[in-house]
């Protein structure tokens, strides 16, 4: 399974800006509810992908929350790893102060700020030496260290730290395929170009 794959609704970045959200559970009305919102249904690898074209953090924001506020009536099963929904109405989004990578099925912080480390290490982070990433702890599920990330970096939030998360996934065509399938190659078509409702 990838990250993707873990709860019923998943919703991410993309390295060139994309927001999208992943259904890993049929929910009635889900495709109309999301067009509403301003996502584009695709069909990508096995599932359908919902798309948010690059715009200001502003918009994506604004329409991830509606998409999360009426999904929130069907299920409480998702997570918000999106970097391109952080936006706070009470003034600029702070600069990444703790940046979050996925990769090769682990998670890692890196921040050169103690604060931001001691709140890393309350959620099972362990900091790496001579300047090293923190990690967590080897065997962890997927699972659970994307629930790892998601409540360190409300946490973080919470205590006045910019966070960027980076999913590993470059562009929309590099979104992993639904479960049981393998992504093929993509036909010579160019690429699109450019945990809850946030109260930011």
């Amino acid at each position: 399974m990838a990250l993707t794959d873990h709860h019923d609704v998943f919703i991410g970045s993309t390295g060139d800006g994309h927001t999208f959200l992943v259904l890993n559970r049929r929910i009635r009305g889900a495709e109309r509810l999301l067009t509403e919102a301003g996502f584009t249904a695709r069909s990508h690898h096995g599932r359908t992908v919902y798309l948010l074209p690059p715009s200001t953090t502003k918009d994506a924001f604004e329409r991830a929350s509606v998409a999360e506020y009426h999904l929130l009536a069907h299920t409480m099963d998702f997570v918000d790893l999106a970097a391109t929904t952080r936006y706070s109405a009470a003034g600029p989004t702070p600069e990444p102060d703790v940046h979050f990578r996925f990769a090769d099925g682990a998670a890692t912080a890196t921040t050169g700020v103690n604060r931001a480390g001691v709140v890393l290490t309350l959620h099972g982070f362990t900091p790496g030496t001579a300047g090293t990433p923190y990690t967590l702890a080897p065997g962890l599920d997927e699972r659970d260290a994307v629930n790892t990330v998601a409540r360190a970096e409300a946490h973080l939030y919470a205590e006045g730290f910019g966070v960027s998360i980076d999913l590993g996934i470059a562009t929309p065509e590099a979104i992993p395929p639904a479960p049981g399938r393998t992504a093929t190659a993509a036909p010579n078509t160019p690429a699109p170009q450019h945990s809850r409702p946030r109260t930011r």
